[in-house]
């Protein structure tokens, strides 16, 4: 079975274990509507919210309590990196079917929003094509003097790229949100400022703003007034875009916020890794090796061993065993602290038969969707070390691992308990470096004899630098291992992306648990919301927290690294576009020509990214892999249906001359053109096995011929 059929299979089984849920209205916790449709010819007076703050809600805007977002007004002042700390209240957050508030506690220990925040309003009546706003196909647009749309970084003044789109998903127009897109991640601790503005309707009709916020934009009110205290925090707001050439006049709507520190983000992590190594006072971690298996060249031609075992790991979730549902174990201060006991971290490697005649390079695996360890048996994987003279070695993304699929499913109908899939996956970040470490350091696995030939010789060159290679989920959450290894100096990302908030409505992958979500959250304005809260928790362990630190700019701890980022153009499970920002993120190059003349259909393909020179390229690179798929909906809508074909997500990994080059890169850092000036182009993949077979007892046929 192939693995998103796996998943699927898994979360369908899930659901239907839990049975039907009474369908209850949803409760909206917030203030009257000021806001005014733009057909109505009435004028709604402004409506005053006494406590509002104090109520959660921001009335700038009308009764959608947590809109705009993300916004400073949900902020107080604190000692922190960025001088502010997320205070969302439990009355102004989404409620499930249930009637049950999100429980906020967990995002209120944040210094500021996502760098990737995905900017939402909601703006009944409004057309983007009328409105003249960028759309994912010009983002160029976006930075035009009259934009519509205009993000500001208060702090450099700079004008920020984006796209902007209407969610395809609601079927009420009413509840239809507005979704702006950073083409870009957003700085660390930067503020933003935001302003709408020339909003017209499918007849071309201008909007008319809020009657809050115009009254909001006018004269002074009264100290008494309870909009005072909302009128002088948007005074500063206006001053920054008046700064930025972007007037009060004409104004629909505009608000600021402040992006999460490099502190906040990585800090968690950071800490958990640098106490974990000086522990080990650059030594390997301790290890077990449970079994080694020997293959003959007919059984594998590629692979001669197998080996599996347990790394031990201090274990920094609040359960002994950190089993899912988990948290962080935190002190009084926030800081992650060892529960006291140590985990037991299963690993399984692969090593090739190359090997036994000149030492493999050392590289870590990363897995896909809710998978294990065992991918990296997978036939792409066998053949890439056997072909290119790799060991890899994987362990599970716990959080988001096989063994967590019930517990993710049953987050999506009380994401109160959503913080503990980011918890378990940064314990996973620590299980993963200690690994690595395990492969490189001193008294490491070089040193017994299951990563030993017969005469003795280490079957890895621990001393030629540890790699990463990850796929799918393993290339999300790979790129966050990437930037907290203090190895890894080389990576290759595939079929890859970053932000979860914009991959879930476009991945074919998420469609079990929009099912599960469309139950407990039905409205699609509150879904949103509740993907735009979960980015900040993901933030934490994924790609999209830790991009802007991933190359040339490192964690502290961290080398620089290269990266090499995979995609399948025309991708069902990870949109490519979620790719493309990563690139102008991390200062990737791309491949050029990236797909076939007239293949793409942006007005500038690839805007934005530089393109690579045509000799080898020593630095990070987007690489477009086409196998002939059709091109996705540009909505943010998945490409379901016999319209789109198969989905080409396997096929990059299982191309020869992309092993070729991500061998060269893991390698020598090196992008080298493996497909002669031409679009890179890939076979598609048919229906084959993808890992060896097993036994009745889960094992490999062949020699266990060590089990200690």
């Amino acid at each position: 079975m192939r693995p998103r059929a796996m998943v699927a299979s898994l979360v369908l089984a899930v659901v239907s274990a839990m049975g039907p849920r009474p369908v209850l209205p949803v409760l909206a916790p917030a203030p009257p509507s000021d806001s005014v449709p733009a057909a109505s010819s009435t004028s709604v007076p402004p409506v005053a919210v006494p406590g509002a703050k104090d109520a959660g809600c921001d009335p700038i805007a009308g009764h959608e309590c947590l809109l705009p977002f993300p916004n400073d007004w949900f902020t107080v002042n604190a000692r922190t990196a960025t001088g502010l700390r997320v205070e969302l209240s439990a009355g102004a957050m989404p409620r499930n079917e249930e009637g049950v508030p999100v429980d906020p506690a967990s995002w209120n220990t944040a210094d500021g929003f996502s760098p990737g925040s995905m900017l939402l309003a909601h703006v009944p009546g409004l057309d983007l094509a009328r409105t003249g706003a960028a759309p994912v196909t010009d983002i160029g647009w976006s930075l035009r003097r009259d934009a519509p749309i205009v993000i500001v970084d208060t702090v450099t003044g700079e004008r920020w790229p984006y796209w902007a789109e209407l969610d395809a998903g609601a079927t009420d127009p009413a509840r239809r949100a507005l979704i702006v897109r950073p083409a870009r991640n957003l700085i660390e601790g930067h503020r933003y400022a935001v302003a709408l503005r020339g909003l017209k309707d499918a007849s071309g009709v201008p909007l008319r703003a809020p009657e809050t916020f115009t009254r909001l934009t006018g004269a002074d009110l009264p100290l008494g007034d309870p909009l005072a205290v909302r009128q002088r925090a948007l005074r500063r707001t206006l001053a920054d875009l008046a700064t930025a050439g972007v007037d009060r006049r004409g104004l629909h709507l505009a608000w600021d916020f402040t992006v999460a520190s490099g502190r906040g983000l990585a800090g968690p992590v950071l800490s958990m890794r640098d106490e974990a190594l000086r522990a080990l006072r650059g030594a390997a971690p301790r290890f077990t090796v449970e079994s080694v298996t020997d293959l003959t060249e007919a059984q594998d031609p590629g692979i001669a061993r197998e080996v599996t075992g347990e790394i031990q790991v201090p274990n920094y979730l609040d359960k002994p065993g950190a089993p899912p549902g988990a948290r962080l174990n935190r002190d009084q201060d926030g800081r992650p602290r060892p529960l006291g006991d140590t985990l037991r971290t299963r690993y399984q490697c692969v090593i090739p038969r190359s090997a036994f005649t000149r030492p493999a390079t050392p590289a870590l695996y990363g897995h896909g969707l809710l998978g294990r360890a065992a991918e990296v048996r997978s036939r792409d994987v066998r053949e890439m070390a056997g072909q290119q003279g790799f060991v890899f070695c994987a362990t599970a993304w716990i959080g988001m691992s096989e063994e967590d699929v019930q517990h993710v499913a049953g987050v999506f109908r009380d994401l109160s308990a959503f913080g503990t899939v980011p918890d378990r996956l940064q314990q996973s970040l620590l299980n993963f470096v200690l690994l690595g470490r395990a492969m490189v350091g001193r008294d490491g696995f070089t040193g017994h004899r299951a990563f030993r030939d017969e005469q003795g010789r280490p079957l890895f060159d621990r001393r030629a630098g540890l790699a990463y290679d990850g796929n799918s989920q393993g290339g999300i959450s790979g790129g966050a291992l990437v930037a907290v290894s203090p190895d890894v100096r080389n990576a290759v990302l595939g079929v890859t992306g970053m932000n979860y908030s914009t991959l879930l409505n476009r991945s074919t992958a998420f469609q079990p648990f929009q099912r599960i979500m469309d139950e407990a959250y039905p409205d699609r304005l509150t879904q949103q919301v509740c993907f735009a809260l979960m980015q900040m928790l993901w933030d934490r362990a994924e790609t999209n927290g830790y991009a802007q630190h991933l190359t040339d700019d490192p964690l502290p701890g961290s080398p620089r690294h290269r990266v090499l980022l995979h995609v399948a153009y025309g991708d069902h499970q990870v949109s490519t576009v979620t790719a493309q920002v990563e690139a102008r993120t991390i200062g990737a190059r791309v491949h050029q020509p990236a797909v076939a003349a007239g293949r793409d259909p942006d007005v500038a393909p690839y805007w934005g990214i530089r393109a690579l020179p045509p000799r080898p390229y020593a630095g990070s690179a987007l690489i477009v892999w086409d196998s002939g798929a059709v091109t996705p909906p540009r909505t943010n809508t998945p490409p379901l249906g016999t319209a789109y074909g198969r989905d080409p997500h396997h096929d990059p990994r299982n191309s020869p001359e992309a092993r070729v080059q991500k061998a060269h890169f893991l390698r020598e850092g090196v992008v080298v053109d493996v497909c002669g000036g031409a679009p890179c182009t890939a076979e598609p993949v048919s229906a084959v096995p993808d890992a060896l077979p097993v036994t009745a007892s889960g094992e490999t046929p062949g020699t266990v011929h060590a089990r200690p």
